[in-house]
């Protein structure tokens, strides 16, 4: 925020103003943008940062700019978030990576799907680091089983970015990583920014998904002349101010130094899968063994046995004052296989929903660590659960029907005291 705020002072439009303050901010966002290429190893003279608003954003870029063709495959995994995988099956057969019993990527299974898809598979499109179990699908050793089938790699580094360093490597190394894409907002940066990045021979061919303002070089009544990469895939005013707060934390989470970050989240997450497996009837999903936490991020999702997702969140917040997401995690076959949930329980639920009743919708409860996260704040979760488990909590809560989650009966804060966004001042005279 610091450095937004210096910002702000020279905000301006970008690759469009003569004026001072123009010039600066738009060094100020071709710096972003060097910024992000050296976050994650990229080369500039071989790859190409494109900003957006978020990762799902990018992927959707990616999927319509690759040029898939009649026939072609795209592999993504059982693991993967939504957005690495809708956008997908709309320019291309998707065929899925299965996850075995733990959660994790099926290396064989994907070596089975190159086999059988000989040919047809154009890209494998995995996770980084699953945003439900945390599991790190070994990324580059994938890369190089994709090259020698003749595919190509995405990476979906939104989870991965702000744990793990990333590392694209030079495209004459088999292992190398062909596009990844992350969010700011993942990486402790506000202002809704994201960022592509990916081979520049991609994007140097073909017309640009958004067509206007800043794409171009030459426009006549028949005729367009694309502007190189990135300006060609970034239409429009971009949010300056965002990639600005982007490349800043990218750059705090260096200075505090990666492998430092990495090992004080795995601490955290081997305490905390100690403490949680002593819980009764709490169950972790995916690799719950502390003595891995070194080998995964610090994402743990679980179930507490007699109590439903929504009302565990829902007390952990009106009782302890912690936060956690539940829910499906925008993962959903994913939580259907790592839940064991069969057909006929699926197709009950989807009906269910369909009919505007989510009070039994499948789910987790999620806790996740950062690098601002204490033993203490572990310790003060697993106390909470425990007492939550043990029935040690005051207050009653009602479930609403629509969104299944539950409020404590006779309190409802004001949420209009804390923030809202202020009516308008009256006109000036």
């Amino acid at each position: 925020m610091e450095t937004v705020g210096e910002f702000m002072h020279w905000y301006s439009s970008v690759h469009r103003g003569a004026g001072f303050k123009s010039r600066v901010a738009t060094q100020a966002y071709e710096d972003a943008r060097r910024i992000a290429l050296d976050f994650v190893g990229a080369d500039p003279r071989s790859h190409v940062a494109i900003f957006g608003k978020n990762t799902t954003e990018a992927i959707n870029k990616l999927a319509a700019r690759f040029g898939f063709g009649a026939g072609d495959v795209v592999l993504a995994s059982q693991l993967e978030h939504h957005s690495n995988d809708l956008p997908w099956r709309a320019h291309a057969r998707v065929e899925h990576v299965r996850a075995d019993a733990l959660g994790r990527l099926d290396e064989a299974h994907l070596g089975q799907l190159l086999a059988r898809e000989a040919g047809r598979v154009r890209l494998v499109a995995i996770t980084g680091g699953s945003n439900v179990t945390g599991h790190m699908p070994d990324i580059h050793r994938i890369a190089a089983t994709a090259h020698a089938a003749g595919a190509q790699i995405f990476v979906d580094c939104a989870q991965l970015a702000p744990h793990r360093a990333i590392a694209m490597r030079a495209l004459t190394d088999p292992a190398h990583l062909d596009y990844i894409a992350l969010s700011a907002h993942k990486m402790y940066a506000p202002f809704g920014s994201g960022v592509l990045i990916g081979r520049r021979d991609s994007f140097e061919r073909g017309a640009p998904e958004q067509r206007g303002g800043g794409t171009v070089l030459f426009v006549s009544p028949d005729e367009v002349s694309w502007a190189p990469a990135p300006e060609r895939d970034e239409a429009g005013s971009p949010n300056v101010v965002g990639a600005v707060a982007l490349a800043a934390a990218m750059q705090a989470l260096a200075r505090l130094g990666m492998e430092r970050l990495a090992q004080h989240e795995a601490t955290l997450t081997a305490h905390a899968l100690a403490r949680l497996a002593r819980i009764p009837g709490l169950r972790v999903y995916g690799d719950a063994e502390p003595a891995h936490a070194g080998k995964r991020l610090g994402v743990i999702s679980f179930n507490l046995e007699g109590r439903p997702h929504a009302l565990v969140a829902a007390m952990l917040s009106t009782e302890f004052a912690i936060g956690v997401r539940n829910g499906c995690f925008c993962a959903h076959p994913y939580l259907v296989h790592l839940l064991g949930l069969d057909a006929a329980e699926i197709g009950r639920r989807r009906a269910e929903i369909a009919a505007g009743d989510r009070r039994a919708m499948p789910g987790m409860v999620r806790i996740s660590f950062g690098f601002y996260n204490t033993i203490a704040d572990v310790d003060a979760l697993a106390d909470a659960l425990e007492c939550i488990a043990r029935g040690g909590c005051a207050g009653l809560y009602e479930q609403d029907r629509c969104s299944g989650d539950y409020e404590a009966i006779g309190f409802r804060p004001d949420l209009a005291a804390h923030f809202r966004v202020r009516a308008a001042a009256p006109a000036l005279a």
